[in-house]
């Protein structure tokens, strides 16, 4: 173990090694990408910090960086997604840099991150955007170093797009989460799907008869919603959205206010990105044992610090599974802390998603460091010709075969005058 890092034990690195392998071979996008690295090396010599969930799936996207030259340091996202034996692994078997523990506290959480700054990266990849604003703010003297990055999801978005509005931001970044080979598979169908995962391996309990209450019915809702319907749940969304919250209506959901909703809520998942999704009012009205979790980025969707300090009792049922008793005798089950259930009740989202989704990261990285000179200090979307190329390739390593339009119907489609 030569690589510096901070990891739970390396002698997890063999069962590690297997599971990283075994998601590789779901992602075969990612796969092509890093064969053509091997040969051309595009990134040589480049620095890259990355902060995001050290998962199998994320393995395989740092291992295809290093394909193609890279150095590579890697935090944790989350303090409750990682998964030691990967992190594990990735240090022996593949030379990266990991500081990633799981179940970390916030102040080990911090000092990674710090870690990951001190090697001096060229290029961010970031999911939710902490790395990036640790740079913007306590590590200042590292920014002249970095010529871009990229950022995975919604959240971390929105407060980029904030930074650039302020004209805060300090170097160009591509907008991972738009890209349409990410948000219409990974935020749709992999939320959907790994969410209930979650919900379900820390329960156990049965899920169709019951009523989910879903707030926010973006990509990742309206696939929750779609994914909760089939198990045959009652689904209920909250939303703020007009024009979302009129989508839903006619999906055939109930829609309604928070505090109404919270009379029928077996379960409540919080997939917004926003604060304080679930606050008081719904928890004045929420029913005797409903369970609440979050699958938006950070913990702050469900206001926590109202449970503890109304709670008369909070008691651990069994790991990430804890019940708050209130006053007047009514139980709340909170998930994972508020934190990602997916992730850190589950194993995030299925491989064959994030194949597409880090097919964009490594693509965009290679892209930005080719035209770093070209770019302005604001958030870019992924270039159409790398977001149809990810289609493209993910449609013929599925064995399927899609038409193309004739050169005459190009010319139809183009014209007016016919």
């Amino acid at each position: 173990m030569s690589k510096a890092c901070d990891i739970r034990d390396i002698n997890l690195a063999d069962e590690g090694k297997a599971r990283i392998e075994w998601a590789d071979r779901d992602m075969p996008v990612l796969a092509r990408i890093r064969e053509r690295w091997t040969e051309e090396r595009p990134l040589e010599g480049v620095r890259i910090g990355a902060c995001m969930h050290v998962t199998t799936e994320t393995a395989n996207l740092m291992r295809t960086l290093v394909a193609g030259g890279a150095e590579v340091a890697l935090c944790a996202s989350n303090p409750l997604s990682t998964q030691d034996d990967t992190a594990a692994s990735l240090v022996r078997d593949f030379g990266i840099e990991v500081y990633a523990i799981a179940g970390e506290d916030t102040e080990t959480y911090e000092r990674h991150i710090a870690a990951v700054v001190a090697t001096s990266p060229q290029i961010i990849m970031d999911d939710g955007a902490d790395l990036d604003t640790a740079l913007h703010t306590k590590f200042t003297d590292k920014l002249d170093g970095v010529i871009g990055g990229t950022e995975e999801t919604t959240t971390g978005v929105v407060r980029l797009m904030a930074m650039a509005k302020d004209g805060a931001l300090r170097y160009p970044v591509f907008n991972i989460n738009d890209a349409n080979t990410k948000h219409c598979f990974d935020n749709h169908y992999g939320t959907g799907q790994s969410t209930l995962d979650g919900i379900v391996r820390a329960t156990n309990r049965l899920l169709c008869g019951r009523t989910i209450v879903i707030s926010g019915y973006g990509y990742c809702g309206s696939g929750l919603a779609l994914r909760a319907r089939g198990m045959g749940m009652d689904v209920v969304v909250c939303e703020v959205d007009p024009l979302k919250a009129l989508e839903a209506h006619m999906e055939g959901y109930r829609v309604m206010k928070a505090a109404d909703a919270a009379r029928f809520a077996d379960v409540w998942v919080t997939v917004t990105g926003d604060c304080k999704v679930v606050d008081a009012p719904a928890f004045e009205n929420m029913k005797d044992g409903a369970i609440i979790c979050n699958s938006g980025h950070f913990d702050s969707e469900i206001n926590m610090e109202w449970l503890r300090e109304n709670a008369v009792k909070v008691e651990e049922i069994k790991p990430l599974v804890c019940e708050y008793t209130l006053p007047d005798g009514r139980t709340i089950i909170v998930l994972a802390e508020g934190r990602l259930v997916n992730l850190a009740c589950a194993e995030g989202h299925p491989a064959s998603v994030m194949d597409m989704s880090f097919a964009n990261q490594a693509l965009a990285a290679e892209y930005l460091y080719q035209h770093a000179s070209e770019l302005e200090d604001k958030v870019y979307n992924v270039p159409a010709e790398i977001d149809d190329g990810v289609a493209r390739t993910k449609l013929e390593t599925l064995g399927v075969e899609i038409d193309t339009l004739t050169e005459e119907q190009i010319a139809y489609m183009n014209s007016w005058n016919f």
